[in-house]
């Protein structure tokens, strides 16, 4: 080992010892250190202990601004379908109603040509005596023809 090797080590263990820090310097670090530390305590403490209410009056807040404009939606949704359940009710009335006027048509029709036959068989009957009582004509039935009478 050289001169100049040796000498270089003492130099690096004297910047070595000189910064180090003395002890009372250190029992101040950590003097500081325990009363951040108990302070750190105490403010984690008063959190725990306000927290939960801050959080819960937050989310209220929250509810409150997130739910009153649903609770207009849902209102006039509600309105909505009651109108929408009205105008549904008036619409089955009208149309009862239009079906009961149909069969009261259909009657009718069927009444004005069951009256319409009845005037025809009438007439036919009327037609019938007045061929038969001058026994002028020979009057053949088409179901007679067929029997071969």
């Amino acid at each position: 080992m050289t001169d100049d090797a040796i000498e270089r080590a003492r130099k690096r263990l004297e910047e070595a010892a000189e910064g180090r820090p003395d002890a009372a310097a250190v029992d101040a670090a950590l003097e500081r250190a325990r009363a951040q530390v108990e302070e750190l305590a105490v403010a984690a403490a008063q959190l725990e202990a306000t927290l939960p209410g801050k959080i819960d009056e937050a989310l209220q807040d929250g509810l409150r601004a997130q739910v009153k404009p649903v609770g207009r939606n849902l209102a006039e949704i509600r309105g909505l379908s009651n109108q929408v359940i009205r105008r549904l009710e008036r619409i089955e009335g009208d149309l009862l109603a239009e079906r009961h006027a149909r069969v009261d048509d259909l009657a009718l029709l069927i009444d004005l040509i069951t009256s319409g036959w009845h005037g025809v068989n009438e007439r036919l009957a009327r037609l019938e005596r007045m061929l038969g009582a001058d026994e002028g004509a020979v009057v053949y039935r088409i179901e007679d023809r067929r029997t071969g009478t």
